[in-house]
């Protein structure tokens, strides 16, 4: 056989089906799908679909189904070998060479697979055996159930050096196969090949069919050189081009599933415990080129989920340049950064499903987090520095292959550092951090309006900036910019909303009484104000005595807070207030103002966070249709959320019960 299996599942990873099928029929997108008008007779109303995820396409017109070497096939006229041949060259993909060798390599292969497959399933009798307990309490510490290690294959390679390499041996293996699937540690320098993986929890990794192909070895002694360890390079395996559980996310994804792209194979298995079977992982590398490929294969925009420390915030930042020259329209990142402190399977055992998908509902879009890193600890105080700034900005954008992203993404960086650096009223100052201040006299850094901006685009004519304040890196006085998804995840500003909702509930605990699902419920975009809440609900839950008068439960609140270590998080939140107005979330107000004002607040927020669904699915269709209409529907999003901002004490006669007649206006 000259082409094999494997040779033929690489063609087809390699090309989508809407790829080849659109060189000759104009497809649309359709939800999961697209559709067309069918190539293989005439019709006036589409009835041709292409499904990416499932590799395939359906005529309905004529009843015809099948892949892409069906589709060149069958529009081409040519035999299999020739359309193989016509799709090779197209994905660049060389073809295999005609020798007498090529059915033997082929057995080899499926040989290799049989003796991964043994050592899976010996590794799993192992686990669940006398020398398993060890493993199984590991397992069961990190909330594994026996159900789900069925579901993942998992095992245990005992510590005995030679336990795998003699059990298969038994079996008939040969010392050379296991050598070749780097079951065994061979050498020149190794007179007698050992097992590589000993004393370890172990993760079967499976290809698009479900065979087992490597695996991962988790130790559980401390002091051993490497708590991860890998299968090496094999015949079988190249780990920069495979994900972990790739084939079940695959049709989860399909299915509807969030694609969600986490650091390890525990977090994996949480994630998907707790419902997210679009769960994948790479394998214990930085995300390459190949997995980047596969993750657009399944999802337009997967959801990248690092630790929220300082790592996992470098590691986003690579993700996003690794992307960067190779989006297109539609295809794109988001991320999401966990609270400090926890992975996936923390926060899933801490904080179930919900807490999770707070997480993925604050994830931010690549863009985001490629300005952000430009801004961190920036100081833009002179002209050169804001420059250098711009400077920056502009190669990253130029990087981008696709024409029209690049353009879009000119455009954007635009805008922010017209936001940013130009405050309104068109005369400011800059404060000692490079941001401006009204009154304090200098030139703002802003394009003029109308004319093409240093990156070819167009500036937005008489678009104001917000002013930003000198209280810290970011610190924004602006509730458009506080808000905005450029400040969202910094550390120094919580937006203004978030935190008068979280100073309502630490000055008025008893509306936790009440409200407490919907407190749990609320979207919260900075990972400071989650970590916060959680503290307040903890506090709450914890005070079983709680007291009748709401000055004293407001005073044990605070007090609880203090000793959890939330001081910096509640100062946070007293900077980021930057309006006296809104009486209701502060301390002494009365019952009916406060809930006056919780409910305004919580209609805001969640009206805020429905705007920015829209404003996102306005850029979509703006980016997909560069028409007038759609052109329209995104200044109008943006008029109504900038209608939403700065309306937190607009109640008539608000205070009056506590004391402040004056209304405002």
């Amino acid at each position: 056989m000259r082409f094999t299996p494997q040779f033929l599942d690489e063609l087809r990873a390699r090309l989508s089906v809407s790829e080849v099928v659109g060189k000759r029929v104009k497809l649309k997108k359709a939800g999961r799908e697209w559709k067309g008008l069918s190539p293989f007779q005439q019709e006036k109303t589409p009835s041709f679909y292409v499904n990416d995820q499932k590799g395939f396409y359906h005529d309905f017109s004529s009843g015809k189904h099948g892949d892409i070497i069906t589709f060149v096939m069958e529009t081409d006229g040519v035999p299999f070998a020739e359309a193989v041949e016509r799709l090779a060259n197209m994905a660049g993909l060389p073809l295999p060479a005609v020798t007498p060798d090529a059915a033997r390599h082929e057995q080899r292969r499926r040989t290799l697979h049989d003796v991964m497959d043994l050592a899976a399933k010996f590794f799993a009798e192992t686990l669940a055996s006398r020398l398993g307990a060890k493993a199984r309490g590991y397992l069961a510490d990190r909330a594994i159930s026996p159900a789900t290690q069925l579901q993942f294959r998992l095992g245990y390679a005992s510590p005995d050096r030679f336990a795998l390499k003699e059990h298969l041996g038994k079996l008939g293996v040969s010392v050379d196969d296991m050598v070749e699937t780097g079951l065994l540690v061979a050498g020149n320098d190794i007179p007698v090949p050992y097992d590589r993986f000993r004393d370890r929890v172990m993760f079967p990794i499976t290809d698009l069919r479900g065979r087992v192909i490597a695996f991962g070895g988790r130790a559980l002694e401390k002091d051993v050189p490497a708590k991860y360890l890998n299968s090496p390079e094999t015949p079988l395996f190249h780990k920069g081009d495979n994900l972990y559980n790739h084939q079940t996310a695959r049709k989860a994804t399909h299915d509807g599933s969030a694609l969600i792209v986490v650091e390890g194979y525990v977090d994996v298995i949480a994630m998907v415990t707790a419902g997210f079977a679009g769960s994948v992982a790479p394998l214990g590398t930085a995300l390459t080129e190949s997995q980047l490929a596969l993750l657009w294969k399944m999802a337009d925009e997967p959801i990248l989920c690092f630790d929220g420390d300082r790592a996992g915030q470098k590691a986003a930042y690579r993700a996003a340049d690794l992307a960067l020259p190779f989006l297109s329209p539609g295809k794109s990142l988001r991320f999401a950064l966990l609270p400090e402190g926890q992975d996936p399977d923390d926060l899933v055992r801490s904080g179930g499903r919900g807490a999770i998908e707070e997480v993925i509902a604050a994830a931010r879009p690549l863009a985001d987090m490629i300005w952000s890193r430009e801004l961190e600890g920036g100081n833009f105080v002179t002209p050169e520095r804001r420059a250098a700034l711009e400077a920056r900005i502009k190669e990253l954008s130029n990087g981008i292959r696709d024409e029209v992203v690049r353009r879009y993404y000119r455009d954007d960086f635009v805008e922010r550092l017209q936001r940013a650096f130009a405050p309104e009223g068109g005369r400011g100052g800059f404060s000692g951090r490079g941001n401006f201040r009204p009154g304090a006299g200098g030139r703002p850094f802003q394009p003029r309006g109308g004319q093409a901006n240093r990156f070819g685009g167009q500036g937005r004519r008489g678009t104001p900036g917000p002013t930003l304040l000198p209280s810290g890196p970011y610190q924004a006085a602006s509730p458009q910019l506080a808000a905005s998804p450029i400040m969202r995840g910094q550390r120094s500003a919580i937006s203004r909303r978030e935190a008068l909702i979280l100073q309502c509930l630490i000055n008025h605990p008893w509306l936790l009484h009440e409200h407490l699902e919907e407190v749990a419920a609320l979207e919260l975009a900075h990972p400071e104000a989650h970590k916060l809440r959680a503290g307040i609900i903890a506090a709450f839950a914890n005070d079983h005595h709680h007291s009748p008068d709401p000055g004293e439960q407001a005073e044990k609140m605070r007090s609880d807070l203090e000793k959890g270590g939330f001081v910096p998080l509640l100062q946070r939140v007293e900077r980021a207030i930057t309006t006296a107005a809104v009486w209701g979330a502060r301390e002494g107000a009365a019952r009916d103002d406060v809930l006056s004002t919780w409910h305004q607040l919580v209609a805001l927020h969640r009206q805020w966070h429905s705007l920015l669904r829209e404003l996102k699915d306005a850029e979509l269709a703006l980016g997909e249709d560069p028409s007038e209409a759609n052109l329209a529907w995104l200044r109008d999003v943006k008029a109504r959320m900038a209608e939403v901002d700065g309306t937190e004490a607009l109640i008539e006669g608000f205070g009056e019960l506590s004391g402040r007649v004056q209304k405002n206006v």
